[in-house]
């Protein structure tokens, strides 16, 4: 697929209306209190190379939606910055790429695209741009405060180990190749707690940053730590669990009597750090807390 090709079938997906048509450098938007987030994708790294062309577009725009919800935004659109190389997987990935816009109503505003050399791995970029966001930040944990996330913990690390080749159920498999991000919780929380963010890199890593931000410490209870009936089955190891991430549940910090369908999962308090029990029995914190980027070699 040429560059004119995958430009005029972007062309026939949802468009923001400040996109110009996709015929210019740039696009003017102008829809309020704007929220901006970008996330890429390695090949090799975030995903498979053997996980499907339209679930890696799915989770590309998903996990840049996430981190809108974070902040109780609405998505206005995406620039997508993309590689052409294998003429299939490139239209594959434009079928998921419809799929995920049209669930979340999200619009192209832009992007670019360059030329994949052979045999290099797929770097995909997308920016997503919010609007009407309350915008919480992670650095809003108060003394007192107890920390609660959304959903369930687990179920796209044990997703990944089926993706690489263990016997599992499909919605685990599902729930690492296409997370669905918690706009609509995002929405209603994002003006009511003291600070949020998404759980991308492992429940641990990423209640430390919170509370590292807060200039607080955190407790976390691992009893509390929510999981689905599948990866109960599947699994059930809470400290895998909260170290595996890419959940994209959302995390927040809010009062102890704050109402919610979120579950409670530990506290913050003055100090710094991070401790684990187990229904009160001190837990040893694991070699990993998450996932962290860091350089080969």
């Amino acid at each position: 697929m040429t560059e004119t090709e995958f430009i005029a079938a972007l062309r026939r997906l949802p468009l923001h209306a400040t996109a110009r048509g996709l015929n210019d450098d740039t696009a003017l938007l102008d829809a309020g209190p704007l929220v901006v987030t970008t996330d890429t994708l390695v090949e090799g790294v975030h995903f498979l190379p053997i996980d499907p062309a339209q679930d890696v577009a799915w989770k590309l725009v998903a996990t840049n939606l996430s981190d809108l919800a974070a902040k109780g935004a609405k998505p206005e659109g995406i620039l997508l910055n993309y590689p052409l190389g294998d003429n299939a997987w490139d239209r594959a990935f434009l079928e998921g790429l419809a799929d995920v816009l049209a669930t979340f109503d999200t619009r192209i505003i832009g992007g670019d695209t360059v030329t994949l050399p052979p045999s290099a791995p797929r770097v995909l970029t997308v920016t997503a741009f919010g609007s009407d966001a309350a915008a919480p930040a992670r650095s809003g944990a108060l003394v007192g405060d107890a920390l609660y996330v959304t959903g369930t913990i687990g179920d796209a690390g044990a997703g990944l180990a089926i993706a690489l080749g263990a016997q599992g159920p499909a919605e685990l498999l599902a729930a690492y190749r296409c997370p669905q991000p918690r706009l609509a919780d995002g929405r209603i929380l994002g003006r009511q707690v003291h600070a949020m963010m998404d759980v991308s890199d492992g429940l641990l890593i990423d209640a430390s940053r919170m509370a590292q931000a807060s200039n607080l410490a955190v407790s976390i209870d691992l009893a509390s730590i929510p999981l689905s009936d599948a990866y109960s089955t599947f699994s059930g190891d809470r400290l895998a669990a909260a170290t595996a991430g890419d959940d994209y549940q959302l995390l927040f910090a809010a009062p102890q009597d704050f109402a919610t369908d979120a579950t409670c999962i530990g506290a913050f308090s003055a100090g710094s750090g991070l401790t684990l029990h187990d229904s009160g029995k001190p837990v040893p914190l694991p070699p990993s807390l998450g996932y962290e980027h860091a350089p080969r070699g």
